[in-house]
C-alpha cells in the first residue's frame, strides 16, 4: 500500500495509465508534472476533470455538485 509506483512512462501504474489517457493537462500534456494532480471521477469510474497541482478545492466544488 505504501511503495512507490511510477505515475509516467513505461512503468506506470494502471491507474494512472487509466486517469492519463485522453486527460491532458491545461498544456496539453498526458504524463503528471507535479504531485497533487488531481482527477474527479464518476460514479461510473470515468474520468470528468483534471485539475493541476495548484488547483484548490474550492475551484473543483462546483464540478462535484453537476455530478452528485
Amino acid at each position: 500500500m505504501f511503495a512507490k509506483i511510477e505515475v509516467n512512462g513505461d512503468a506506470a501504474c494502471e491507474l494512472y495509465q487509466f486517469l492519463k489517457a485522453g486527460n491532458p493537462d491545461e498544456e496539453g500534456n498526458e504524463d503528471i508534472g507535479w504531485n497533487f494532480t488531481k482527477f474527479l471521477v464518476g460514479v461510473d469510474g470515468q474520468v470528468l476533470a483534471r485539475y493541476g497541482p495548484k488547483a484548490a478545492p474550492e475551484e473543483i466544488e462546483p464540478a462535484l455538485a453537476d455530478h452528485l
